[in-house]
């Protein structure tokens, strides 16, 4: 039998929560994935490891010998890991990807401290062509660490949520409802609107919402590149849905305006994504640097900070 030791770290947490549900809330795993993790493992042993019950699970006569092993080898991997991390700094390189441009203008702040604590560890960001993208490319090793807003679906994947923002109706300042805090949907039912191509968590949120307020959007334009969306809203091509820590900056400079849809709430939980295999050094650095900063993004995202 190969030693997985994520998938170990997986059963020890089951077989001390008794339950599936509490283990994956612990290592910020999803259910499916922490069930298909003891699923394999007990494929490897060769009989199950847990009795499953309404209630919970219990460690089977098998499963009680294999934690005794797994709790001493996981505790020497880990004075193993300590010792090597305090005599060699990480290095290496991580590759964030994330379905979003958006995500690097809040993110540029977090990059910057990342780098300056972590001078040999290289960081590079690319924009994918959707959410499902940066799960796939997760997967297949093609990205070390994503950022989404939830539900994300995909086995075998760390989900830690970060912080929660708001996405804002964004109009050009000539615009015919500039100078108004709120709007009513019968107010924006015939703009033509400027959004994100489909696929992405920003255009997920927004089709929510037209698909609540019960109408279909006149499209004037679809792009990735939020830079290129809001400046065809200031030019006055169309109006468009994006967080609001987004055009912080150019609603300050006058450029822009935005203002709230009456009685509805654009939310998003937005959370880092991890491969749920062993992670390099480098790359388990930049997840701790960025959990360790979640109450200084969601501040970023409030637009407390500058």
């Amino acid at each position: 039998m190969s030693l997985d030791l994520r998938r170990l770290d997986v059963f020890r947490a089951a077989a001390e929560t008794r339950s599936f549900t509490r283990a994956a809330a612990r290592l910020h795993l999803t259910q499916s994935a922490v069930s298909h993790q003891i699923k394999a493992l007990e494929a490897e042993v060769g009989e199950p490891l847990f009795h499953r019950g309404r209630r919970g699970v219990v460690l089977t006569e098998r499963g009680v010998r294999l934690l005794e092993h797994v709790s001493s080898l996981l505790e020497a991997a880990q004075r193993i890991e300590t010792e090597l991390g305090a005599a060699i700094a990480p290095a290496g390189r991580v590759r964030v990807a994330a379905a979003t441009q958006a995500f690097v203008h809040l993110f540029v702040p977090l990059f910057e401290a990342f780098m300056r604590a972590h001078p040999g560890i290289e960081v590079t960001f690319r924009t994918t062509a959707s959410t499902d993208q940066t799960v796939a490319d997760l997967k297949s090793g093609a990205a070390d660490a994503g950022f989404a807003s939830l539900p994300v679906e995909g086995l075998a994947l760390t989900v830690t949520p970060l912080f929660e923002d708001e996405l804002v109706l964004v109009i050009g300042h000539a615009h015919r409802l500039a100078g108004r805090e709120d709007v009513g949907v019968a107010d924006i039912r015939a703009e033509r609107f400027i959004l994100f191509e489909r696929g992405n968590s920003v255009r997920r949120a927004s089709d929510r919402f037209f698909s609540e307020a019960g109408f279909a959007p006149a499209l004037a334009l679809e792009s990735n590149d939020t830079s290129f969306i809001k400046l065809m809203v200031e030019r006055g091509m169309g109006i468009s849905l994006l967080p609001a820590w987004a055009v912080r900056d150019e609603v300050a400079w006058g450029w822009l305006a935005r203002l709230r849809v009456r009685g509805r709430r654009l939310k998003r939980n937005v959370a880092l994504l991890l491969p749920g295999r062993f992670l390099p050094a480098a790359t388990r650095a930049f997840a701790d640097f960025t959990r360790e900063r979640r109450s200084d993004l969601q501040k970023a995202a409030r637009g407390e900070v500058g």
